[in-house]
């Protein structure tokens, strides 16, 4: 295949296009590379829009794809920003018990770390107060994860487009994949172009599954939009956030819980969020900007159907997510992790982030682990 004289494209200038290329060039530096991305500036999506976190392993089981490349590829992307000098926070990672039952999924959470190979520590209610005053546990314990660092991912994306560039990989900016015959490997984009290609990666991300099913391929998956405010903390405000600081997820559900973040920034500010409320279109960022009617409807349907059946205690994620919009509400459960939060504190961020989260129609399951499908030229990654 890569003997070929044709290009291996790749569809989606985010993150995963991006170092995918970046590591595919290390390996073939005399193959071409194509990127193929809808809008007219990388990043705009998912890649451009979350708070940079590099998670260190803690959440995922052991063995799943994520928790495989969680730890190895958070310290490979730290050695890479490093060695840029982009802008780098290792301010480690807190994990709090927000109600006193929840204790016990520190110690699930623990032992999922330790297995994936994350560096952790059980630390008591008085260590904390040490490492970080403002916060709070209802346990009496907390988690403790060094290694946890957040980068600007913006200035990521920046970075490798210069060397991408650099590297002569091409990009087609404002184009999207129309149509493909996978008869003679060639794809046709919305300009008119024609490309034959020796090997394609989708990496489309919220968009990967329409992609996909052009291959007829992932018929049985749907992409259920979650959308994700942030709020941040006003510049007077007295609280000081050193660390990351994350309540104990619930594990049935694919979401972290409102959690407060340090940027990468000389002089950091702080985000609470995101929340994780159904969106209305893949890209419905505010209002009824970008509605997609059809999905919106077969997603509504598909939540009101788990709501009913409160598979892995769905109906309770519902309940909780449905108001978070409301400043007095965010405040509410930002009291959980620091008591002396209050609304003046707080106000509502620019950055809004939309999740792809895959629903398998023919298991009826939220898909909790990266999930690929290939063809004999192309892999999707779902």
């Amino acid at each position: 295949m890569l003997k070929s004289a044709l290009p291996i494209v790749i569809i989606g200038g985010g993150a995963l296009g991006l170092f995918l290329a970046y590591r595919l060039n290390e390996l073939f530096p005399s193959k071409k590379i194509i990127i193929v991305d809808k809008e007219k500036m990388l990043g705009m999506h998912s890649s451009g829009r979350n708070t940079g976190v590099l998670h260190a392993g803690i959440y995922y089981k052991a063995n799943s794809t994520k928790a495989q490349v969680c730890v190895e590829g958070a310290k490979r992307l730290k050695e890479w920003v490093s060695a840029r000098n982009l802008p780098l926070n290792n301010c480690g990672k807190i994990i709090v018990a927000q109600e006193r039952d929840l204790d016990a999924q520190l110690d699930i959470l623990f032992t999922r770390g330790i297995q994936n190979g994350a560096k952790l520590k059980i630390l008591k209610a008085s260590e904390l107060t040490a490492l970080f005053p403002d916060a709070i546990t209802h346990s009496e314990r907390c988690l403790w994860s060094p290694d946890t660092s957040v980068v600007n991912p913006l200035d990521v994306i920046r970075q490798l487009e210069i060397e991408l560039k650099a590297a002569n990989i091409t990009f087609l900016l404002e184009e999207e994949l129309t149509q493909v015959d996978m008869g003679n490997d060639t794809l046709f984009l919305s300009s008119g172009k024609k490309i034959d290609y020796c090997y394609l990666f989708n990496c489309a991300g919220i968009f990967s599954n329409i992609i996909a099913k052009k291959f007829n391929l992932g018929n049985n998956l749907r992409v259920l939009p979650f959308k994700g405010l942030y709020w941040e903390l006003v510049e007077d405000c007295p609280i000081k956030v050193p660390t990351n600081l994350y309540p104990v997820p619930d594990l049935n559900v694919p979401f972290l819980g409102l959690h407060f973040t340090p940027s990468a920034d000389k002089n950091p500010k702080v985000t609470l969020g995101p929340t994780a409320t159904i969106a209305l279109g893949r890209e419905n960022y505010a209002g009824f900007q970008s509605i997609e009617p059809l999905l919106a409807l077969n997603n509504l349907t598909l939540i009101a159907k788990e709501y009913i059946l409160n598979r892995g205690s769905f109906r309770r994620y519902v309940n909780e997510q449905a108001f978070m919009i409301f400043k007095k509400l965010i405040t509410k459960e930002a009291k959980k992790l620091i008591p002396g939060i209050e609304e003046r504190h707080l106000r509502l961020s620019s950055k809004v982030g939309i999740r792809a989260q895959l629903y398998d129609t023919s298991k009826q399951l939220m898909v909790d682990d990266f999930h690929c499908i290939s063809t004999h030229r192309s892999t999707h990654i779902l």
